[in-house]
């Protein structure tokens, strides 16, 4: 039977060593997935691009928090009231699952977490709803709070939760952000890091699991003067939006706008919003994803986190698995820095230049890397002549060159080793591989998302030069050694097209 893309990339996944289920000596656990030598390199370089598109360039500040927080932090958040999801539990193996899962995977029906609990408990029982595990009757589905528990001190006595995402981070720190940022408004803080949530159901592989690292950034600015110095830069960039109005008609197929006609039209209400949403809409499509498979779903009231006033979910169209979330945009008005301002009764507001005071409000983009991650390889993934090809952006593979000797004798490994530490030596992620019969390293290299493979024969040992093959397109050239590692940056930076690298052949 012909596999399916989600199946074929988690067979890749192992044997490349991208990523792996956590735990496989004990049975494994589900919601838990390590990361081998080349998915962590992949998820470091995507996360670089990140930073690259929405940190560098507007010098936002970057912090580190703590994964665990007190209660009361999620308490005065809102977190320990609101973060729940629908479970229901099996009558008889006690398996539970996430009820709204259940109802989509049945019935194709999206985002019914959106319809509310009333609507959720009647589609259960209107489609006779059984146990995916053993086939007995569910319990009606109950509110279960999906956040990690534990407790602060070795003789406990303070509940801790573990964060299930890490924006409240960045609100308690606001004030440490605002006297760093010289006390000026806007700023932003950003943060990359580990959450938790405890999911009823994991399942689709690294798009829901139990621990995964979010890429989040919270933009403070003034109600008063809410204009985005930068949305000029981004302005014509496209957008395939899926609005509210659209959402209450059951209609899923997107309009096509600008950032400014959106914001013109009043369907992005913040500048701030909209400039994060275009450059959502660059980083995803600098990963490799086309932006017609790219779109923008607005949440309904009922489905918004109940700190948000507007969120547009960017989602991906992964084969397999359809539209799927990689992140989040939400305009967060003031209601995180009033709610920790009750709860701390520490003071959130900044004086204006006219001696008024103001709470902040924040527009938030929020990423996960890990399903950021997993979108990227399946969209580079290709099937050419029996052979699996990821076409990985040249500049977030995670190896960049690999390096052959076209056999182990003669003196062409120890001229390929060389060549491997000029690489190596000049700040270029190379590999090394004499392993088999060339065809078979180049094969290797191709499934590994490795742009370029550089081949030492014998005539590098007469004339120095190299012959340089393009994962992409199978095409060669060669190129001469003392140039080689200049050429191969100007190619990794965009600078240069492969076949300005060297002599065809």
């Amino acid at each position: 039977m012909p596999k399916d893309l989600p199946e074929t990339m988690n067979e890749i996944a192992k044997r490349r060593g991208l990523y792996w289920p956590s735990y496989e000596i004990y049975g494994g656990q589900s919601g838990y997935y390590t990361y081998g030598d080349l998915g962590t390199k992949l998820k470091r370089n995507i996360e670089n691009a990140w930073r690259s598109h929405f940190t560098r360039h507007q010098n936002i500040l970057e912090i580190e928090a703590p994964i665990i927080n007190p209660e009361i932090v999620f308490e005065a958040s809102g977190h320990i009231a609101n973060f729940r999801e629908y479970s229901s539990e099996c009558t008889k193996c006690g398996t539970s699952f996430r009820a709204d899962h259940l109802i989509e995977e049945k019935t194709g029906l999206e985002n019914v977490e959106a319809m509310g609990g009333d609507a959720i408990k009647r589609l259960l029982a209107e489609h006779g709803m059984k146990c995916p595990r053993c086939g007995s009757p569910l319990k009606e589905p109950t509110l279960v709070l999906t956040m990690f528990k534990t407790e602060i001190g070795a003789t406990g006595g303070i509940t801790g939760y573990a964060r299930p995402e890490a924006a409240q981070s960045m609100f308690i720190n606001f004030r440490r952000g605002y006297q760093h940022a010289r006390e000026k408004l806007p700023f932003a803080l950003a943060q990359v890091g580990k959450v938790m949530r405890n999911e009823i159901s994991p399942r689709r592989g690294l798009t829901r699991v139990r621990e995964f690292t979010i890429m989040e950034l919270e933009l403070f600015f003034d109600p008063q003067y809410p204009g985005c110095p930068w949305l000029s830069e981004v302005a014509e960039e496209p957008l395939s939006l899926i609005t509210e109005t659209m959402m209450e008609e059951e209609n899923n197929t997107p309009i096509q706008t600008t950032v400014a006609s959106a914001l013109q039209q009043n369907l992005i209400i913040t500048e701030w919003q909209a400039y994060f949403m275009g450059v959502s809409q660059r980083f995803i499509t600098h990963l490799g994803v086309p932006p017609e498979r790219q779109r923008f779903r607005a949440h309904l009231p009922a489905e918004r986190a109940h700190y948000s006033a507007q969120t547009y979910d960017h989602e991906v169209e992964i084969e397999g698995w359809g539209w799927t979330e990689v992140a989040g945009h939400a305009y967060r008005t003031d209601y995180d820095l009033k709610a920790h301002q009750d709860g701390s009764a520490q003071d959130m507001t900044i004086l204006r230049e006219d001696g008024t005071r103001v709470v902040p409000h924040v527009v938030e983009p929020s990423f996960g890397l890990d399903r950021v991650f997993l979108a990227t390889l399946m969209t580079s993934y290709e099937r050419r002549k029996k052979r699996n090809i990821l076409r990985l952006p040249r500049n977030v593979a995670p190896i960049q060159a690999a390096v052959f000797p076209l056999v182990t004798k003669d003196g062409l490994p120890e001229k390929a080793q060389q060549v491997h530490r000029l690489l190596i030596d000049t700040g270029l992620n190379a590999q090394y591989d004499d392993g088999g019969s060339v065809g078979r390293r180049y094969a290797r290299a191709d499934e590994a998302g490795t742009p370029l493979a550089v081949t030492i024969d014998y005539d590098t040992l007469s004339d120095d030069t190299v012959t340089l093959r393009d994962r992409d397109t199978w095409t060669q050239v060669r190129a001469p050694i003392s140039q080689l590692a200049e050429r191969l940056k100007s190619y990794l930076r965009h600078e240069a097209e492969f076949t300005d690298l060297g002599t065809p052949l």
